[in-house]
């Protein structure tokens, strides 16, 4: 049944992934379009797309989207996909909720540790890795478009992630204005194109 592996699949996400939300990504576009079929990269990218906007965590948004999204899919009801939706949410945030609970027992007791500094010290290049592997697959055909078939929509894409890289990198512009920008010159620049 859809519901237990959306549940289960979801707990796993939310077990094994390191780093918040944009290191779940990769990890979710994983099991959910490649593995499962629930989606199509399209459908998956516009879902991060609308998670990055809405408020929260971008994990748990996409948990929420993508349960309500694949159990659309499958042929169920509105109100059953509402029902996916709070499933995954829910599975996504339990080994978190569950781990916090008995870790900070513990952390503030050992923080200190060697073996608790050097875990971390491991941690953190990992962290990086699965945030570079989210960047990374987000920068698809289905993003960006491709200069073979679409060399203008290919520009505007480079231009504005380029533009958007350098505003908040080196001139520490707000990444909300960014988008804000960034969303105006794309709806006016396709809207002309």
């Amino acid at each position: 049944m859809i519901f237990i592996e959306l549940f289960y699949t979801f707990f796993k996400i939310g077990l094994f992934s390191f780093g918040g939300g944009y290191g779940m990504l990769s990890v979710i576009q994983g099991e959910i379009v490649a593995r499962h079929g629930w989606l199509t990269v399209q459908e998956f990218t516009d879902i991060v797309a609308v998670s990055q906007m809405t408020p929260g965590p971008i994990g748990i948004n996409a948990a929420t989207y993508v349960g309500y999204t694949a159990i659309d899919n499958a042929g169920y009801s509105p109100l059953m996909a509402v029902i996916g939706s709070l499933l995954a949410s829910f599975a996504v945030m339990l080994p978190s909720f569950v781990l916090m609970l008995v870790v900070s027992r513990f952390f503030m007791k050992y923080s200190k540790h060697t073996s608790v500094e050097r875990v971390f010290a491991v941690l953190r290049p990992v962290v990086v890795g699965l945030i570079a592997s989210a960047a990374l697959l987000l920068m698809s055909r289905e993003n960006f478009g491709s200069p073979q078939e679409s060399p203008l929509q290919f520009i505007v894409s480079v231009a504005l992630f380029l533009f958007s890289f350098v505003a908040v990198k080196r001139f520490r512009i707000s990444p909300i204005l960014v988008l804000v920008i960034s969303g105006a010159f794309g709806a006016f620049f396709y809207a002309i194109f």
